[in-house]
């Protein structure tokens, strides 16, 4: 049985709000896009890229998430289809460069393609990692039962859809040592490679099928950290004409990812670039469905997604009031104001406060 993965890299604290994408074969709008102020880069090397240059755009990538600090956001990169024949080659290639953050998978139908973008970018960092000594002459601990998989660590409390695929891992684990109790008194064999990190993934649902298995893709591997909606495919496989005829695919998407115990997802690109006010007003539906933060398509729509996407004074003014009420008194209580708070309300009052500290 292969080993499991590791868990992936961990995020940045800071909740992201922007999502810019570049195109991938176009170094120098890259480069300007890492310092314009998008909380994540996203280097696109599916539709902004002709088929003709997609080879280029693939070398330019890599040559640039070959530096561990490519620039002041963290740079995910958008491949091509999973089905297609560039894909592979794409996260191979980039699964193990240092400057990589994360790999945006479109057109996700359902958990297979996730466990093969998984296996891919696996595979490449081991391979890139080379074997590392283990066991007891390396650590001075107990070395682990070749064979065994690593069981990813968990602090505090873990959502139950996370703790179900780590006790998934740990059972995978046991299994696979049952029968070698007294290994450690062979022979000695060469020691196991060291398991090697998965980079984030981050799942695009852009038709019918994949809506069906937002869940099951949301908690298909534990290198899963997020999904999102890729509208424009999706609107033209449903025949939608207006937003009116995406609201289930986009409620059934945030409510995937929360029972995943993943982020909100972060809402598809407006595509008007010239429309700000468009932008805005698109924005605050989208907050209103549950959707925090959006992809851009030109900086100029950054600041707009930003502040829309804040809490405003008034909600900072009732989460706060909300926190006092419930650091003086525990368990459910009523406001002055006569409203009633429980210990979900005031979750979500924290959460507020924690965006907020954007502002500052």
């Amino acid at each position: 049985m292969s080993p499991a993965p590791t868990p992936p890299r961990e995020p940045s604290a800071r909740t992201p709000l922007t999502w810019l994408y570049v195109p991938g074969d176009r170094p120098e709008v890259v480069a300007k896009a890492l310092d314009c102020g998008a909380d994540v880069v996203v280097v696109d090397l599916e539709d902004a890229v002709a088929p003709d240059r997609k080879d280029r755009a693939l070398r330019a990538t890599a040559e640039l998430l070959s530096d561990p600090a490519p620039g002041t956001a963290p740079v995910h990169v958008r491949v091509n289809a999973l089905d297609g024949p560039l894909a592979e080659t794409e996260i191979r290639t980039l699964a193990a460069l240092p400057g990589l953050a994360g790999l945006r998978l479109p057109k996700v139908q359902g958990p297979a393609d996730i466990h093969r973008a998984a296996g891919w970018a696996t595979t490449a960092a081991g391979s890139a990692a080379g074997p590392v000594l283990t066991g007891r002459l390396a650590t001075g601990r107990r070395a682990r039962t070749p064979g065994t998989a690593a069981v990813p660590r968990t602090t505090g409390t873990t959502h139950p859809a996370r703790a179900a695929r780590t006790a998934h891992t740990a059972r995978t684990a046991r299994t696979a040592a049952s029968g070698s109790a007294t290994a450690t008194l062979a022979p000695a064999a060469p020691a196991p490679a060291a398991l090697p990190a998965t980079p984030a993934l981050y799942a695009l649902l852009e038709s019918a099928l994949g809506i069906e298995h937002a869940f099951a893709i949301a908690t298909a591997h534990p290198a899963l950290r997020g999904i999102a909606l890729g509208e424009a495919d999706l609107a033209t496989e449903l025949g939608v004409r207006d937003e009116a005829g995406l609201a289930w695919p986009r409620s059934r998407t945030v409510v995937a990812a929360r029972a995943a115990g993943l982020a909100p997802p972060p809402q598809s690109v407006y595509p008007d670039v010239a429309d700000l006010d468009g932008l805005a007003r698109s924005c605050a539906r989208g907050r209103a469905l549950g959707f925090l933060g959006r992809a851009a398509i030109h900086p100029r729509q950054l600041p707009v997604i930003e502040a829309a996407h804040l809490p405003s004074p008034e909600e900072v003014e009732a989460a706060a009031e909300i926190v006092r009420a419930a650091g003086a008194a525990g368990g459910a209580q009523a406001l002055p104001d006569g409203r009633f708070v429980d210990a979900a309300v005031v979750a979500g009052a924290r959460r507020v406060l924690s965006l907020a500290e954007r502002r500052s």
